[in-house]
């Protein structure tokens, strides 16, 4: 089964649009988790623009007691650029992975992945100290085979595949969809022969993923806007089912 993070950033954006605690983070959290979402995810940016120091720490303790009430086992993703804000944030909250994504100031949204040509160094210390801590860590990437062949010597467990090309080809037809998807198919099996997990995110929708689900080793897709989005429409605990049924 692939597992399901759900993304929770925009439910944090529409509450600081208004100051106070509507919607709740926590208790559309849970709501997500009852859906049957295997995770939480959150990007904390500098700028708090959306989740906020207090919120990775609020999230953790909800997961934790959620985790101990229900026996299970929901993990905690946290995303954000490799810098020693970032780092001191994920080995203090301490959540089960930390997904490294470089962050370009003023962008919207995460559109690249590294390029391990210049970043590998950096990286490596970053997830060093990290695994250090016991937290697993992905670094966030795109299809390119010669990039891709410097995962490993970064000491990464995962990459997460930036999937916002895959996305956009579907969104224009289902057969441009799958011609990208090859590209993928490729970096993936080379990720597997070189013992390194799967993980993937950004755009990714009830429409695409019955597809992008199939690509080889996948372990986890996280997943928010687009979830959020549709969610609108049909309610959240709904929305979350049927990403879960479209993936697996």
């Amino acid at each position: 089964m692939v597992h399901l993070s759900v993304n929770v950033n925009k439910i944090a954006t529409l509450r600081n649009s208004r100051g106070g605690n509507h919607p709740d983070l926590i208790y559309l959290s849970k709501l997500i988790l009852e859906a049957g979402a295997h995770g939480i995810t959150v990007h904390p940016r500098e700028d708090e623009r959306h989740i906020k120091r207090r919120d990775v720490f609020d999230l953790r303790e909800f997961l934790h007691s959620y985790n101990r009430d229900k026996k299970k086992k929901i993990e905690y993703n946290m995303e954000g650029e490799p810098s020693p804000r970032f780092l001191d944030l994920v080995l203090e909250a301490k959540p089960d992975q930390a997904t490294l994504v470089p962050v370009t100031p003023g962008e919207i949204t995460s559109d690249h992945g590294f390029d391990l040509k210049k970043d590998s160094s950096e990286l490596k210390t970053y997830i060093q100290k990290i695994q250090n801590a016991g937290i697993r860590v992905s670094i966030f990437m795109e299809t390119d085979l010669e990039n891709l062949k410097l995962v490993k010597e970064t000491g990464a467990d995962r990459v997460e595949f930036y999937t916002g090309p895959y996305a956009h080809a579907f969104d224009q037809s289902p057969e441009q969809g799958k011609s990208v998807f090859e590209s993928f198919k490729k970096a993936a099996e080379f990720l597997q022969n070189q013992k390194i997990g799967i993980n993937a995110g950004h755009d990714l929708d009830h429409f695409n993923l019955p597809l992008f689900s199939r690509l080889p080793g996948l372990e986890e897709v996280s997943i928010g806007h687009r979830l959020m989005s549709y969610a609108l429409e049909v309610g959240l605990a709904q929305s979350v089912r049927e990403y879960l049924k479209a993936l697996n």
